[in-house]
């Protein structure tokens, strides 16, 4: 029977789907961009209008092959990718890879996966915003022209493997700039002078009070050394103390505004201690959907990629009915708030990122969720009901004391403040990182206008002037954000690029750039000064969100912008020199060339520079490779010593004599012993098996290798059968390192799941029941969930 096909990028997503749908719909996963530009080549061809040319990937052509596959035997397809940019163009690449002859296609979005939001959508379908592919088309493209137009002559003018980026690029240099001005800052000594004053008689109530000035003049006093700051405590030292005037405000605080991207990404930052991309791959599995006790699969929070501060009405009314149920009608303004951001380029169509369901407590479904999931749930849950709380009230007083000195003859203005909370407000649920300490802890004894003050001790201290702070992940995103640099979806794979590429490594989690990042940037900023300049790429960020609003053409702007690019390209290729490689101070032992330092895919090395001609190379002093010793056993193949070396997957033993003699095997153990030898031959040759490390875990193979290349996984029963045939079922290991329990029978019988089975039986029906949390278990026949026993929580497998 035909049904409807829905599209979605990832079967998390489809899985969450399928429980809303029902049995009408056909539910695919694209598992990402099913197609995009070549990695081997430009794929932009810039002399007709820069007509993209796109190919599907290998990895992907199983996925489209099924995809059309599905689109031949349905009776309409429902585009339902993210709602985004991003998204838009993924619907409109897989529109082109299945072109469905005469097949009905309908584009829906939701920001959220519930079962209302995604009926509604489903309700109202519209066709594919060619603005907003053709805003992604000119951003992928611009993105490719410098990437691919620059990165090569780095590799030739500096060293291989590196990159540059639009946006990349403009980043690192704001990473270098802040370096420089750290580095170039001159500390400047400055004094402050505290006094400890009491009313007479009650020095327990003693208080604290700075000096602020002369009572004359409203310019505050500058102390600069000791010898002025001596004078002036002599001075104090022998003056009457006495309260000029004192003010009392009431003051109000109003809560911050739901979470949008980047600030989610800077709080779990500062509170959660989560990376961006960390946060970003949390976000995305509850906003695609988590099995929740018995209401089953469902999205926890709204579309994670956002700028827009707005929030639906609907959820705003349950957030005041969950405050004045929970917190009473005093902590409900008269009105709901709506924050509207004054930042150009701001998708107000968008939501800022909340609860799905207010009435969903983090509390209640913690036993669902993961550590990570919850805690970030929590931050997202807590920071959208405050937004919407009473403003919290604080009572500020400000007391001006004048203190009279006959030697010399002046007044002194010294001045105490404090602040005491009156009214919690939203404080009560949450505060930002930067309100943590307590605004109610400093508090002022009752004064008056006249009262007489008692000079209880002066306390002069010695301050410098401190330099900026190196950047942080939140405060970089914060940055990038105010610069209009970047959108929602572009902040994490930013930050994670440079990492990678080692153009800044984090200290104390803060940003330094490394020595090759100076280098980079710098020869950027000499030959392409738009391309790192913070004003020309927040221009070009505005105009790719004038194409998306359909108010440009995407070719023009990338005219503008390629040919005084292509001109620097040009007079750059011509006039760079080679960066010279820093020399060790040591010759080639084989051609005598000064040995210098590379960097390769696995970090730093010394090598000869008469490469390819001379190919020595040795590990640099202090690395993991150069730590590696020679073991007792010479070579099979040629007689040489071997020795322990390292590799991309670990460590490994390979012979001295390398590159004439390419001898390697695994590393068998600590102090490399002959590999563990099982009690069973091999089933293709007779020889013994032995246990083996590869790149994703021990394993079973032949010690024929490489003359038989049997092998097989090392099963670990879990005393559970298989509910489809009887057989064992076997714990195994995917890709990536995940467990996953499934038959030992397999091929023949594929039953699987990722979810840790128990040797206990469900009491309704017998079948499987498998590990929800701690205290619950849930049954894979029945769906049956019921509580933990002691004996069960003990032989849980995994």
């Amino acid at each position: 029977m035909s049904k409807k096909l829905v599209i979605v990028e990832s079967p998390a997503k489809a899985r969450t789907l399928s429980r809303f749908l029902g049995s009408d719909y056909t539910i695919k996963a694209s598992l990402g961009h099913i197609r995009d530009l070549p990695r081997s080549q430009l794929g932009v061809d810039v002399e007709k209008g820069f007509e993209p040319k796109y190919v599907v990937p290998r990895t992907k052509s199983a996925v489209a092959k099924e995809l059309k596959e599905a689109a031949r035997k349905a009776t309409s397809l429902y585009l339902a990718t993210d709602p985004d940019r991003e998204g838009e163009a993924i619907s409109w690449h897989l529109m082109e890879v299945i072109k469905p002859d005469g097949l009905s296609i309908h584009r829906v979005v939701f920001h959220e996966i519930t079962p209302e939001a995604v009926k509604e959508a489903f309700k109202h379908p519209r066709t594919i915003d060619m603005n907003l592919v053709d805003a992604q088309q000119a951003r992928r493209i611009l993105d490719r022209l410098v990437g691919y137009k620059i990165s090569p002559l780095l590799w030739k003018k500096i060293q291989r493997g590196l990159s540059a980026g639009r946006v990349q690029s403009v980043t690192l240099k704001m990473v270098v700039d802040r370096e420089r001005e750290i580095e170039s800052f001159v500390p400047v000594e400055y004094w402050s002078i505290d006094a400890e004053i009491a009313k007479p008689g009650a020095p327990k109530d003693k208080f604290k009070a700075g000096l602020v000035g002369m009572a004359d003049h409203k310019k505050k006093l500058e102390i600069h050394n000791q010898a002025e700051s001596d004078k002036l405590v002599a001075a104090l030292q022998g003056s009457a103390y006495a309260v000029a005037k004192v003010t009392n405000k009431e003051q109000s605080r109003s809560p911050s505004p739901p979470f949008i991207t980047s600030t989610m990404q800077q709080e779990a930052g500062r509170k959660l201690g989560f990376a961006a991309e960390r946060t970003m791959s949390i976000a995305q599995q509850l906003y695609e959907g988590l099995a929740i006790g018995k209401e089953g699969a469902v999205g926890l929070i709204t579309y994670m990629r956002t700028d827009s501060t707005t929030v639906a009405t609907s959820a705003l009314e349950e957030t005041r009915e969950y405050i004045k149920e929970k917190y009473g009608a005093d902590y409900l303004p008269p009105h709901h708030r709506q924050f509207v951001r004054k930042v150009k380029g701001a998708q107000e169509a968008h939501e800022a990122i909340r609860p799905t369901r207010i009435h969903r407590l983090p509390e209640d479904i913690k036993a669902s969720l993961n550590r990570d999931q919850f805690r970030l749930y929590d931050l997202i849950w807590k920071r959208m009901v405050a937004s919407q709380m009473a403003a919290a009230r604080f009572y500020n007083t400000s007391v001006d004391i004048h203190a009279k000195s006959n030697k010399p003859v002046a007044t002194y203005l010294l001045r105490a403040t404090a602040s005491t909370l009156k009214f919690p407000g939203f404080l009560t649920l949450y505060s930002e990182s930067r309100d943590e300490e307590d605004p109610a802890k400093s508090s002022l004894p009752e004064l008056n206008a006249a009262d007489k003050l008692q000079l209880l001790g002066l306390l002069p201290e010695q301050h410098f002037t401190q330099p900026p702070a190196r950047y942080s992940e939140a405060t970089l995103i914060k940055a990038l954000e105010e610069n209009g640099i970047g959108r929602p979806s572009t902040y994490a794979p930013i930050l994670s690029i440079l990492k990678e590429r080692q153009y800044v490594l984090k200290e104390d989690g803060r940003f330094k750039p490394e020595k090759i990042g100076f280098t980079v940037s710098d020869l950027l900023a000499q030959h392409f000064p738009d391309i790192v300049d913070v004003g020309f790429t927040a221009s070009m960020e505005v105009k790719l969100d004038e194409i998306a609003r359909g108010e440009q053409e995407w070719r023009p702007v990338l005219e503008e912008f390629y040919k005084p690019f292509d001109d620097r390209l040009s007079k750059a290729t011509e006039t760079i020199e080679k960066v010279p490689d820093e020399e060790v101070g040591e010759a080639c032992p084989q051609c005598g060339k000064p040995l210098v330092i590379k960097s390769g895919r696995h970090g730093k090395f010394i090598a000869c520079p008469g490469y390819p001609e001379c190919k020595y190379t040795r590990p640099l002093p202090g690395s993991e490779e150069e730590e590696t010793d020679k073991i007792e056993e010479a070579c099979p193949e040629c007689s040489k010593p071997l020795a322990i070396r390292a590799g991309r997957h670990g460590k490994f033993v390979a012979c001295t004599g390398y590159p004439e003699c390419k001898y390697t095997r695994p590393l068998a153990g600590k102090n490399e012993t002959e590999p563990e030898k099982i009690e069973e031959p091999c089933p293709e040759c007779g020889k013994p098996l032995v246990y083996k490390a590869g790149r994703f875990g021990k394993f079973i193979a032949c010690s024929g290798y490489p003359g038989c290349k049997y092998s097989r996984p090392i099963l670990k029963k879990v005393g559970v059968a298989c509910p489809e045939c009887g057989g064992d079922l076997v714990q195994r290991r995917a890709k990536g390192k995940r467990s996953f329990y499934g038959c030992a029978n397999y091929p023949k019988c594929k039953f699987i799941t990722n979810q840790r089975p128990l040797t206990q039986p469900c009491s309704a029906c017998g079948g499987i029941l498998v590990y929800q949390s701690k205290t619950q278990a849930k049954c894979l026949k029945c769906g049956h969930t019921e509580a933990l026993a002691e004996k069960a929580e003990a032989v849980a497998v995994g």
